[in-house]
């Protein structure tokens, strides 16, 4: 699991498609909100997207990984996750 943490004033909405210069589009069909999280108590909106679709894969998933992490996105564990 990926996860890039920013702050905006903009709130997504179930259905929007999230653009970021770390997607590729040799390797994904396009990230779809599919869940938005909001917890008050500590000012935090957590976006869900829609999973990959690997048969459109063009790319390798390590070049795309470091992709990602070049623009800010990191590798989570479900571990770390669960313990926030």
């Amino acid at each position: 699991m990926v996860m890039k943490t920013f702050e905006s004033i903009i709130r997504p909405v179930k259905g929007d498609i999230i653009d970021d210069p770390g997607f590729d589009s040799r390797f994904h069909n396009g990230y779809e909100v599919v869940k938005v999280t909001i917890n008050y108590e500590t000012d935090e909106c957590y976006v869900s997207l829609h999973p990959l679709v690997l048969e459109l894969e063009e790319m390798s998933i390590n070049d795309y990984l470091d992709k990602l992490k070049a623009n800010k996105w990191r590798v989570v564990s479900k571990e770390e996750l669960i313990s926030t």
